[in-house]
């Protein structure tokens, strides 16, 4: 099944007591698949009240779809295994990279542009998708630097994936954000060339701003804060575009209260709903 078309929040323990005693719980939840691999303990228990009483989103963030070599096997039959065990709703992963022979590097990082690139990626979603018996959504990536050999752009690069591949489109609206400030881009023109028909789930995120070695601003995808003015913008227009989409907020260091991040996820929630009834 799809995800309901409503609001959603990312699930940290710090949050497990108070989402159970939530009278009126988010219409569904999402976790980093590689917090959850363990077949026990907490995590497990609430991930089996969670299927219960609310929708669930996996979002992976260890495949390295974007790594010039094969995927780790070993890795992808772990997450198939989680999502075998907990059936989700949706199952996701990053255009990115964070690891090559053997080194593990602690982000998502950007990847060539190339047609070489785009076949390697094409074939690691469509190998991902074969083994999870499922349609994965591919999330668009926030970026500081580019490779100067690239020759696709890449909403471009993600539109042919989704083509070739047939996955679904993770739009991460905070992402859009960061990289066309970084970029120098048009966040409306980045968005006109993107697959948005393929859109199964909308990010929303704060950033954090900082200078780069210019002086000039740059915008980190920090996941530290709320929402920004500027991300609720590109969500508006989004839904008047596309109707209601599954939206989550995702906050995942310098954890708010839960009040406060179930506030944010109101603050989609009603959004949707306006959407919903817009003619």
């Amino acid at each position: 099944m799809p995800l309901p078309t409503g609001a959603g929040i990312g699930l940290k323990p710090a949050h497990y007591a108070a989402l159970r005693a939530d009278p009126d719980p988010p219409a569904f939840v999402e976790i980093h698949a590689e917090n959850h691999l363990g077949e026990g303990g907490p995590n497990a228990r609430m991930l089996a009240w969670v299927r219960e009483h609310a929708a669930l989103s996996i979002h992976g963030v260890g495949l390295s779809i974007g790594a010039p070599g094969g995927l780790d096997a070993a890795h992808l039959e772990r997450i198939a295994g989680l999502v075998e065990r907990w059936q989700p709703d949706a199952f996701s992963e990053h255009l990115a990279w964070s690891s090559h022979q053997g080194r593990y590097f602690n982000d998502l990082l950007p990847l060539p542009l190339t047609t070489t690139t785009l076949q390697s990626v094409c074939a690691h979603v469509d190998r991902i998708q074969q083994r999870l018996q499922r349609r994965m959504l591919l999330e668009n990536p926030a970026t500081y630097l580019e490779f100067a050999d690239s020759d696709w752009e890449e909403a471009g690069f993600i539109a042919e994936i989704v083509r070739r591949t047939g996955c679904g489109l993770l739009l991460d609206l905070g992402n859009v954000v960061v990289s066309c400030v970084n970029h120098g881009r048009d966040p409306d023109a980045y968005l006109e060339r993107l697959p948005l028909a393929a859109v199964g789930e909308i990010h929303l995120a704060g950033h954090a701003p900082d200078q780069d070695c210019d002086g000039s601003l740059l915008l980190i995808d920090s996941h530290d804060r709320a929402v920004s003015t500027a991300t609720w913008g590109l969500y508006a227009a989004i839904l008047d575009r596309l109707g209601p989409i599954p939206t989550l907020i995702e906050w995942d260091s310098q954890l708010p209260s839960y009040a406060i991040l179930r506030a944010e996820a109101a603050k989609a929630g009603r959004q949707l709903v306006a959407g919903a009834a817009a003619p």
